[in-house]
């Protein structure tokens, strides 16, 4: 509906009402009418009781004139007599055309209809627009992107170089589509961004929707999706049918998963409403009917689960991989984050970045914001590099529990649990150096131990997965060796050693077993991730497996009970340095190992360590009972 005719409703509703309220208004001021029989009228008239009279065809009212009282009564058709007794008694008369509409008593009886029709216009309305929609579910929901909203962008989006240089040429051919076509070149049909979450795909998008001077549509995967049977194909071929009346342009379909799933692997059968959607998606992208002009662009970070028709060339020509950022991406996603923001003389970003192995787009994103809280916390106007250490902390550890009353029996347990992890993390060779090592309860943690390796990794061999099974198991050897005890501390190194020691032999072929993979991981499309891992060998193998495993455990607690026999000295004095200072990193501890002493303790913000870098590996000592969520950075893959 135009914005005139609603104009129009408007104003005659307006009027209608004033008219009602106007004849409410009128019929209140009215002397109240009385109804006479014709024979009762003709004895008031030749009582001399009344005045004058209107007759309008066979209805008459008159006025009495006494009290000026209304009367009303009907009059016999052709009935000479009552004009001679009125004439007779002096009664004024007026004559009315019966055949005159009385448009106000006409409009009055209409005014409810009126009102009516109006209510329902009304409804009608508010159910098209706002989140019902009643009567249009089955058009796309997709939102077109103008020209005056504020863009984002290529040189707001970092760390992902390849990525844009493979849509920067989707833009080129956007705009200058002879270039290509000369040499026989076909635009894409679809472009698949994979990545892990919080790497930026969906910036990736709106930079694209920045860059490209051409109409840009955007739709989450889960707006097909509906409760009625057919919605979402229709809301298929409507975002395509807006597509081809506006191409060239771009649709941007964001987790494209939640729609685009193996077909026959759900629990709906073969008429489930995703596969439908999917169906209508698959034929509007490369069927009979061509969409030229119109390329597709869609995200997710499951592209395992997608069907494979939905992935071949011709539907989605290219897969862009938007993978997490190196160590030069992160410095740069850093740059575009801190454009704004204020920071301090001693702040390097570079040292930061080294510090961040593993982060997102979205961690460093979060990580700057933390510091910058924490600035403005402290009334400073300025974020120092002591900020961004307070806030890495905070984002991979969790928030200091300083209101936490922890005894001195169990602060004194936790430091030496903590001090075996370090000891052993320091010398133990293949392990990635030691980064920090606290016993401030953070988050569901009661200490941590943090390894920073000097540069991206992306192998991992066996060594370095024996070098972490012995770091993990030197919180257990110091608990034993120092306090005479087992405790429930161990439970989370416990359970990674054993993960990382099941994976070395059944997945990574790290084993006296030899290369072979046991056990295949099963996954139900509609139902999450692996919900259960089929059992492939037999019951000897099966022994033979966690005999492996068991071996491997049992190496890494040897070679750490070993150290801390040989380092027995130095790690009490960490212990002790632990309980006193609460934190320490790698420098200092490695000064206590070589038998050197710290300069005295003053409480100041925690120090930094520039020299190390890359991925996080955390020993978290929890509460008891308790497993600790998984920390950032990228685990043994």
């Amino acid at each position: 509906m135009s914005s005139t005719v609603k104009t129009a409703v408007f104003w005659v509703v307006l009027i209608c009402v004033a008219v009602l309220l106007w004849a409410v208004v009128k019929q209140t001021k009215t002397p109240k009418e009385q109804a006479l029989t014709f024979s009762q009228f003709i004895h008031e008239v030749e009582q001399d009781r009344v005045k004058n009279v209107t007759i309008t065809g066979n209805e008459l009212r008159g006025t009495f004139s006494k009290d000026g009282g209304v009367l009303r009564t009907l009059i016999p058709v052709n009935y000479p007599d009552v004009f001679n007794i009125l004439r007779q008694y002096k009664v004024d008369v007026e004559i009315k055309d019966s055949s005159s509409v009385n448009f106000v008593s006409i409009l009055i009886q209409a005014i409810p209809f009126i009102l009516l029709l109006a209510f329902w216009i009304f409804m009608m309305r508010q159910m098209q627009s706002g989140g019902n929609k009643a009567l249009s579910f089955g058009k796309s929901r997709a939102r077109l992107h103008s020209s005056q909203q504020k863009k984002v962008t290529f040189k707001d989006v970092a760390g992902v170089d390849e990525a844009k240089e493979e849509l920067q040429e989707i833009i080129e051919f956007l705009r200058e589509p002879q270039k290509f076509q000369k040499l026989g070149g076909r635009i894409p049909k679809g472009v698949l961004l994979i990545g892990s979450p919080g790497t930026g795909k969906t910036l990736l998008a709106r930079a694209i929707a920045g860059e490209a001077n051409v109409p840009f549509f955007s739709i989450s995967g889960s707006d097909f999706v509906e409760m009625f049977v057919g919605v979402g194909a229709s809301r298929v071929r409507d975002l395509f049918e807006q597509g081809k009346k506006n191409a060239p342009c771009i649709v941007f379909i964001d987790e494209i998963d939640a729609v685009g799933r193996h077909r026959g692997a759900g629990l709906g059968g073969g008429h489930d409403e995703r596969e439908q959607t999917l169906n209508q998606l698959l034929v509007e992208m490369d069927g009979f009917e061509s969409n030229e002009g119109v390329i597709l662009v869609a995200a997710t970070n499951r592209p395992d689960v997608l069907d494979p028709a939905l992935l071949r060339p011709g539907r989605f020509d290219r897969r862009v991989v938007v993978d997490r950022p190196d160590l030069r991406g992160r410095e740069q996603i850093l740059k575009v984050h801190t454009k704004k923001t204020p920071l301090g003389d001693d702040v390097e970003l570079n040292v930061i970045a080294r510090g961040t192995p593993g982060f997102a787009g979205a961690d460093l994103a979060n990580l700057v914001n933390e510091a910058a809280l924490l600035a403005a916390r402290q009334n400073r106007k300025v974020i120092t590099m002591a900020d961004f250490e307070l806030a890495k902390d905070k984002v991979m550890m969790g928030v200091e529990r300083k209101s936490r009353v922890i005894s001195d029996d169990e602060k004194k347990h936790t430091a030496y649990h903590e001090a075996g992890h370090a000891v052993v993390a320091s010398l133990v060779a293949h392990a990635d150096p030691l980064h920090k090592v606290s016993i401030i309860p953070r988050g569901m943690a009661l200490g941590v131990t943090m390894q920073l390796p000097t540069q991206d990794k992306v192998d991992f061999t066996k060594e370095q997965a024996e070098a972490r099974l012995t770091v993990l198991m030197g919180g257990r050897v110091a608990d034993e060796t120092f306090m005479s005890m087992k405790s429930a501390g161990a439970s989370n190194d416990i359970e990674q050693a054993t993960d990382l020691a099941r994976r070395m032999v059944c997945e990574w072929g790290m084993s006296e077993m030899g290369p072979v993979s046991y056990g295949k991981r099963e996954e139900q499309i509609f139902l999450g991730r692996e919900i259960a891992q089929h059992r492939d060998y037999s019951e000897t193998t099966a022994i033979s497996i966690d005999q492996q495993v068991r071996a491997l455990i049992e190496g890494g607690y040897s070679r750490a009970k070993k150290i801390i026999d040989d380092y027995r000295e130095a790690t009490i004095l960490i212990a002790e340095a632990l309980l006193e200072r609460e934190v320490l990193d790698g420098n200092e501890v490695k000064t206590l190992i070589n038998g050197g002493t710290l300069p005295v303790f003053k409480p100041l913000t925690p120090p930094h360590n520039p020299d190390q870098g890359q991925t996080v590996q955390q020993v978290i000592r929890p509460a008891s009972g308790i497993t600790p969520p998984p920390m950032a950075g990228p685990q043994p893959a």
